[in-house]
């Protein structure tokens, strides 16, 4: 392949030896007709054929690339090495599992053509057991919607198109590929969901279970601070700290009230106690914000980045 293709297509697999193969023919015959493509298989520590498969595939067409890790990362770090190793200027992600459907992707593709940055697909018809993945997952969409602003059914589907640029930008680690799209919207990028379609698991067995659904709270948690004060910690842990030096300050002024108007001696009263405590926990809080706005401004020195990222430049 000498020229940059247009759409890169990265899928991360995780003992998928079944369904490999037949992913990558949906793929060529969803994308055949279309723009120019390449097709990026991840193999995230598969214990099975994954890997003898990719390499299979790869060697008969010039279209795939495969990435071999060396050990399970998760879904998310296999994005990130994705994002870094794709040359298209449109990025689509999709699992390997064949529950999504590569047909969509010409639809995302239409839809990121009508200037937007990120196209998210909707599983609206969900092909999974409804107790212990489609309920939970119901409630979880609900609570980050919520608590983000993105308006978006479905952030747990895998099924995204991405302008390059924005998806060079976006945090990958963690468990942050579920965020993707609230972290974009958050960063100013335009985006939107489309229905697309689901489909039963045929091969293999799943890799999610019902504990995923406990670490969601945390990970919310964290999208919502990189959301809203990645760029002003000190508000946060500022904000918390003032609030504790003053609960501080009132234990000790009624510790001194205590001793003038009711002869309560200061060694006898355990406000005097919660008073410093609350004082020196608050003054932590108060450093700890003043630390974390001295490494974000150290760190876009060092790398030049801009405060804001600029979408359009005049000539």
């Amino acid at each position: 392949m000498n020229d940059r293709p247009f759409l890169s297509v990265v899928i991360p697999f995780l003992d998928e030896e079944e369904n490999v193969a037949s992913v990558h023919q949906e793929i060529s015959e969803a994308l055949g007709g279309g723009p120019s493509y390449e097709v990026i298989f991840l193999d995230d520590g598969s214990r099975d054929g994954t890997w003898r498969v990719v390499k299979e595939i790869a060697a008969r067409d010039p279209k795939v690339r495969g990435l071999r890790l060396g050990r399970n990362f998760g879904q998310s770090a296999a994005l990130a090495v994705g994002f870094v190793r794709a040359r298209g200027e449109v990025v689509v992600t999709m699992d390997g599992d064949g529950q999504n459907d590569p047909a969509d992707i010409p639809r995302l593709l239409e839809k990121l053509a009508q200037d937007f940055d990120v196209v998210s697909g909707w599983r609206r018809g969900r092909k999974d057991p409804f107790l212990t993945r489609v309920l939970p997952s119901r409630v979880a969409n609900r609570i980050v919607a919520w608590a983000t602003g993105a308006p978006f059914h479905d952030f747990g589907c895998t099924l995204k198109a991405y302008r390059r640029e924005v998806a060079a930008e976006l945090p990958l680690y963690g468990e942050m590929h579920r965020f993707l799209p609230a972290l974009a919207l958050a960063a100013g990028a335009r985006v939107a969901e489309i229905p697309v379609a689901h489909r039963p698991r045929r091969r293999g067995r799943s890799k999610y279970g019902l504990g995923r659904t406990f670490k969601v709270p945390l990970d919310l948690m964290t999208v919502k601070f990189l959301a809203d004060y990645s760029m002003k910690p000190l508000y946060v842990f500022g904000g918390a700290g003032l609030a504790l030096c003053a609960a501080g300050a009132a234990a000790a002024g009624f510790t001194l009230w205590e001793k003038i108007a009711r002869g309560v001696w200061v060694h006898r009263n355990p406000l005097l106690l919660v008073a410093v405590f609350l004082f020196i926990l608050g003054a932590q809080l108060f450093l700890m914000g003043l630390l974390a706005e001295l490494v974000i401004r150290v760190g876009h020195r060092a790398r030049g980045a801009p405060a804001a990222p600029v979408r359009e430049e005049t000539p």
